[in-house]
């Protein structure tokens, strides 16, 4: 099984979204990217009570995207989920940039061809180039651990 729900973006944008908060930890990524992984506890920390669930996401929390919206003003910030059992599974991708959506939200539940998977289209509008690697997934190394948890305690 493969599990992921994080947002990406460059390191000071996800810091300046970290904001202090206890729960929020920030991963470094390759191609200058990072990570902060969508935890339980982070998830309960920024929930805006009353505000409605993002249309198309499982791990999103409401209200969220308005904080993903104003971060972006600083530079373009993608919130990504997947989940993939036995080869079947989906992905979800959302891009924000100068405080509007520029992409998404993307939805992908049949295999696609390598590169136009919402996940790659995100990564490619931080500015991701594959370069010599199967997709833009794969040149951040997405891959590295297969549930969202291990990207802060990659013993678990």
């Amino acid at each position: 099984m493969y599990c992921l729900e994080a947002v990406v973006a460059a390191r000071p944008t996800l810091d300046a979204l970290a904001g202090g908060n206890p729960h929020a930890r920030v991963v470094p990524l390759a191609a200058g990217l990072s990570l902060l992984p969508m935890t339980d506890e982070l998830f309960d920390s920024v929930a805006v009570a009353g505000a409605p669930q993002a249309d198309g996401f499982w791990k999103l929390p409401p209200g969220f995207d308005r904080a993903l919206a104003a971060c972006s003003t600083t530079g373009p910030v993608a919130y990504l989920e997947a989940e993939y059992f036995g080869g079947a599974g989906e992905q979800h991708a959302q891009v924000w940039d100068g405080g509007r959506v520029v992409l998404g939200p993307s939805l992908m539940e049949e295999p696609v061809p390598s590169g136009a998977s919402p996940i790659s289209l995100a990564l490619r509008r931080l500015g991701v180039d594959r370069g010599e690697h199967v997709d833009e997934f794969d040149a951040v190394d997405l891959g590295r651990y297969r549930r969202t948890g291990r990207w802060l305690d990659p013993s678990e």
